[in-house]
This record gives C-alpha cells, structure tokens and sequence, in this order.
C-alpha cells in the first residue's frame, strides 16, 4: 500500500522541523494526530523512521534521505499547480480610473497577442486586500507593507486648455492664468511653485469639482476651464488638437505609477505581466518629446 501525498507532507514537516510538536503547529493539527500519522507511516514501509533520544525524536538516515527525495516531490507538484492556476486563472489587475483608460487599455492587446494570461480588470483607486489580486497599480510615494514595488512612471501634470477657451488671448506665462476660470485640482499650489511663481491671489476655480481625471479632461476639451492634467497619459489630446498646453513648466512628482505584487509571489503570470509593464513604460517614455 502507497502511503499518502498527507502522510509524506507530515512525515518531511517533522523531520524538517526537528519535532513533531512543532510540526503539528506548523501544520494546525494536534501532536497525537502527527504522531499516529507517522506511526500508521511506519507500518506502510515496514520501518522505523525516527528514533527517541531523550524526550527528542530524531529521523534516521534513511528517512533524511527520503524527506528530501519527498520535498522535491512536492515543491514540483506545487510547480505544476501553479503553471495549471496560471492558464486556466485570469490575472487580476486593479488600476486606477484613468490610467486604465488611458495609458493600459490601449496597450493590453499586444500583451494577450503575445500569449499573456487573460487579464480581469478591477477599475479603482482605493486600498485593496493583497488577496484580492495578483498585481496592482497605484500612486504614491512607496512603502506598501508586503508588496514588492516596482516604479513606473512619476505622475506629472501641466495647464491644459482647449483651443477655443484659449481663442485670440495669451496665455505665455503663470501669472496669464488669472484671465482663464481653473479646474480644481490639488496640485495647483505644487505647479505654481515648479514655475517658480508665487500663486497668485484672485485665481477663479469652477465650482464644480470633477474628481476623476478623465471628467477633468472632458470638462476642458469642452472649453469649461484650464485643467491640469498629465502630458504623458493625455498625450492622444495634445497630438489631435483637442487640448494645448501652452505653459512650460511640468510638474513631474513627488508621486509615482506603481506596480505592486506580494512579496515573495514567484509565479510565472504576475511576473511576466510586471515586466511587460515596465517595458511599456519605458517605451511610452522614450517616445514622448521633450518638454
């Protein structure tokens, strides 16, 4: 008779842990249940596989030999379990909002093209559980606890505006802003001082804040005010003419685009889709012109 792929499991717990009690805590079962499980072991291969010396049990020469052989065995059939997960699970990807729609959406055909897991979208900006997906992308300045962080991009932003807001006035310096109504936004302040001017007092923000950056963009395409937006993920805006961004200066930081996936996570999908992320973020880098 075969013993079982349990058995074997708790058999190379014990021998790896060094006791049987501190096996069965490894394990969450009691060490009367790992005791007879190693004695029922025994009778299946007609041997003896510890030895007492003392209070302590100490495997015999034989069964190092063979808990080894055993956890090969078994970290190859967790290898194939997760190859299985990884074709047969879809990769679930929580992203914020725009950067969704914007930069990863356009870009996510070439990675299924080029044999990618399939990919499940959660579209958020908030905290989610690092169980309840395989990679996520957020902004922020790093230190997730139990993530391993990968930076992609700094989030930037400059003044936008559409072409017929902008009409026949000039908008070719900061202090120009005070003729255009402003689409709230936090960064204001932080652009002002990128372009080295003091924010000038009687700036006129629209009373409606649109929250999202893709209702931002929408309300300036639509003429309502001066939004500030990324260069880099609006960039389809700039080049068709819909919005121009007249004013130099970019604010680039202190916040970045993150990949994160749980620390110790080696499976093959989250991975692969990590670095095929960063690739194209160099790519979109290296192809937008400079400011």
């Amino acid at each position: 008779m075969r013993p079982s792929v349990e058995s074997l499991r708790i058999f190379e717990m014990c021998v790896s842990i060094g006791s049987f009690a501190g096996a069965a805590d490894r394990l969450a079962l009691t060490p009367a249940a790992v005791s007879l499980r190693i004695r029922s072991l025994e009778a299946e291969l007609g041997q003896a596989l510890f030895t007492r010396v003392g209070r302590r049990v100490v495997p015999t020469p034989a069964a190092v030999t063979l808990a080894r052989e055993v956890r090969r065995a078994l970290d190859d059939i967790n290898v194939a379990l997760e190859a299985f997960q990884t074709r047969t699970a879809p990769l679930r990807v929580t992203v914020p909002p725009t950067f969704a729609s914007r930069w990863l959406a356009p870009r996510l055909s070439s990675y299924r093209a080029a044999g990618g897991a399939a990919v499940e979208l959660d579209i958020s900006s908030d905290v989610r559980d690092p169980t309840a997906f395989d990679i996520a992308i957020r902004t922020g300045r790093g230190g997730w606890d139990g993530l391993a962080e990968y930076p992609l991009m700094p989030v930037d932003v400059t003044p936008m505006l559409a072409p017929s807001l902008l009409a026949a006035r000039t908008l070719g310096a900061p202090e120009d802003l005070l003729d255009f109504d402003l689409l709230p936004h936090p960064d204001w302040a932080k652009w002002f001082a990128r372009a080295e001017r003091p924010m000038p007092a009687g700036l006129r923000f629209s009373p409606v804040d649109y929250s999202i950056f893709e209702l931002i963009a929408n309300a300036a395409v639509g003429g309502l005010g001066v939004a500030l937006l990324s260069p880099t993920l609006f960039r389809p805006l700039l080049d068709d003419g819909s919005l121009v961004a007249p004013l130099e200066p970019v604010l680039k930081g202190p916040d970045w685009y993150f990949v994160l996936i749980r620390e110790g996570d080696q499976r093959p999908a989250p991975r692969t889709f990590c670095d095929w992320l960063c690739e194209q973020t160099r790519a979109s880098l290296d192809s937008v012109p400079s400011e």
